[in-house]
């Protein structure tokens, strides 16, 4: 028994020597080839980026630490940079790119190299490069010559790596919290925008004898994928914040999703126009649920043209407020601020053919200081289609008709099919708006004709409400078809010693008698059809030109016309003559009585 202990350990003692020699010859051979091998990888490092990239862009590190038992190595201090005098060089013979980037890093990490493969099949064989937290500045400039350019290089980065290797691939390329900066040097005054807290991985580098003229490769990858969480940016003039919650895009099937953004104002309703210094809408905007088709990302990276088949929004709002107690800006014009207007003078090129719309609800109001309340006018469940949203410059090429058909529900209640088509080219900003207005109790109309029109409607039933305009900067023109009956209003004014509005007795009592026309088509199948020509005034807004244009005709249509409102102020000033008149008879006859009662006093005296 004792000899077989003895014998057991024996193996264990050779066993355990074996193990130590082992791991004694692996480690000399590791610092051996580390040693080796770093300034292999330096060199390497240096001549691929300098090589691929035609001689442009540089790198740069203060030290490089190599493990070859991991297949790992680290760079300390890294800065890729452009050569000004190779990228003037290369504008010259036409081969420049559009974009030229600069990338500052304190650790960049390469896993897993594989240097066997490298000294045996020439092949260097990369699992996964990290960039940690990188300063990226990208400067974009447009070269004609680089229009309609395929996304691949001009010329495959293998024909400079082939001398010392077959292969050069990377799995993976993560940048991880990277702070993106983009500074656009194709206007007269720079424009300048920075993002933080990038996450961007490039996926399955290649450069190899075939990979430049792989069409399932761009810029010779298989995919990039981008993440960004929580991203918040105020706005360079100080009003808002735009946030995003997350968003998600995928190169290689060209979606794009984002799980919320806001336009977030910065102040309250009330406050806004102040801080402001003027009478200005007021915008918060939330949508969720967005996601985005068909993004053409080499389009993007070139041309910084955003071009996607397809958008859809669900689950959001719009609300816009005008504070109507505030002063307008002096000599304010809003020329060219419709929303097509709006969509030509967005800076980044945009074409998205399609956007879905799902369940959205918009909302304008306006407060009115002479009845010191708000006007309220709210378009729910909005759902809908835009078609060829596009700022593209080369719009000749492009259907130059904006379309927009939508279905919304007025005030939560009415059914209204809405349908918009916007010209593109057109100098005056010109658009078409027409619609049905579906069956409703016209009530539900008081919580804008109140504080705005200061109407209220007492009843009233709504069969159908139909509208047809052309407008452009100067206004609207078209035709309101009003289809109602058993209507019955009251004419309002502001009481300074109360909170609240109060009817105007008698004029609402000659309005419903001389003024309104209680139904239409009326009792003798009579239609009132109204045709209106508004004027735009140059300071009012896109939304108040549509409730302007459509309250014109309600109002001709229900009776409420020019000629109508004079003979009712005709009324009400003989009425008020008639009431002087009365008074005046009563005084004299008053002073006719104390004169009797005088006379009568003193003959008795006597």
């Amino acid at each position: 028994m004792p000899e077989t202990r003895r014998y057991r350990y024996k193996i264990i003692k050779w066993v355990a020597a074996i193990i130590v020699i082992a791991f004694s010859l692996l480690a000399a051979i590791a610092w051996f080839l580390n040693v080796k091998s770093r300034p292999l990888l330096t060199e390497q490092i240096k001549t691929l980026l300098y090589k691929s990239t035609d001689s442009l862009y540089t790198i740069s590190f203060s030290k490089v630490t190599t493990n070859v038992l991991t297949g790992s190595a680290t760079l300390q201090n890294v800065k890729i940079t452009a050569d000004t005098v190779r990228f003037r060089e290369l504008i010259r013979l036409k081969r420049a790119p559009n974009n030229l980037y600069t990338v500052t890093l304190k650790k960049l990490v390469v896993k897993h190299f594989h240097p066997l493969t490298l000294y045996r099949e020439r092949k260097l064989q990369i699992e996964e490069v990290i960039f940690d937290k990188p300063e990226v500045l990208m400067m974009n400039r447009q070269f004609d010559f680089n229009e309609d350019r395929p996304p691949r290089l001009i010329k495959s980065p293998y024909s400079f790596i082939s001398k010392n290797l077959e292969e050069f691939s990377i799995k993976a390329i993560r940048f991880q919290d990277a702070s993106f900066k983009y500074i656009n040097k194709n206007v007269n005054k720079l424009s300048v925008f920075a993002i933080d807290d990038l996450n961007i991985t490039l996926t399955d580098l290649l450069v190899d004898s075939t990979s430049a003229d792989d069409p399932s490769r761009f810029y010779l990858l298989k995919d990039v994928i981008i993440n960004l969480n929580n991203y918040q940016y105020t706005t360079p003039n100080k009003m808002y914040n735009i946030k995003l919650n997350k968003l998600d895009f995928r190169a290689s099937t060209g979606m794009l999703r984002v799980d919320k953004f806001e336009l977030e104002p910065r102040y309250d309703e009330m406050k806004f126009a102040e801080v402001a210094g003027h009478a200005t809408d007021r915008f918060h905007i939330q949508m969720s649920n967005i996601s985005m088709n068909g993004i053409d990302l080499p389009v993007y990276i070139s041309k910084q043209e955003l071009r996607a088949k397809e958008m859809g929004i669900a689950n959001g709002f719009v609300s816009v407020f005008n504070n109507g107690s505030v002063e307008k800006q002096v000599g304010e014009i809003k020329i060219g601020q419709f929303p097509h207007q709006l969509l030509q003078k967005l800076a980044p090129p945009v074409l998205v053919q399609k956007i879905n719309l799902k369940d959205v609800n918009i909302s304008y109001a306006i407060y009115n200081s002479e009845s010191q309340q708000r006007g309220r006018i709210s378009f729910e469940h909005t759902s809908g289609v835009f078609k060829n949203v596009t700022n593209l410059p080369k719009i000749k090429a492009i259907n130059p008709t904006m379309e927009v058909s939508l279905n919304t529900y007025l005030l939560g209640q009415a059914s209204l099919d809405l349908n918009f088509k916007f010209d593109l080219k057109a100098p005056k900003g010109d658009f078409e708006y027409k619609g049905v207005l579906h069956n409703f109790n016209a009530r539900v109309l008081n919580q804008i004709t109140k504080p705005l029109g200061l109407v209220r409607i007492n009843s009233g039933i709504v069969d159908k409400l139909q509208f047809d305009f052309k407008a452009d900067n100067t206004g609207a023109k078209g035709k309101v078809d009003f289809y109602y009956y058993d209507l019955s209003v009251a004419l309002m004014r502001n009481d300074p010693s109360k909170d609240h509005l109060v009817t105007r007795g008698l004029i609402s009592i000659l309005a419903n008698a001389l003024l309104i026309n209680s139904e239409n088509p009326n009792r003798h199948n009579e239609f009132v059809s109204s045709q209106v020509d508004y004027k735009k005034p140059d300071s009012s807004s896109f939304f108040s030109l549509i409730w302007r244009s459509l309250f014109t005709g309600i109002k001709n249509s229900i009776g409420i016309t020019e000629e109508k409102q004079n003979e009712i102020k005709q009324h009400i000033a003989n009425f008020k003559e008639m009431q002087a008149n009365h008074q005046i008879r009563k005084r004299n006859r008053l002073k006719r009585r104390q004169q009797r009662d005088r006379e009568r006093r003193q003959n008795e005296r006597r």
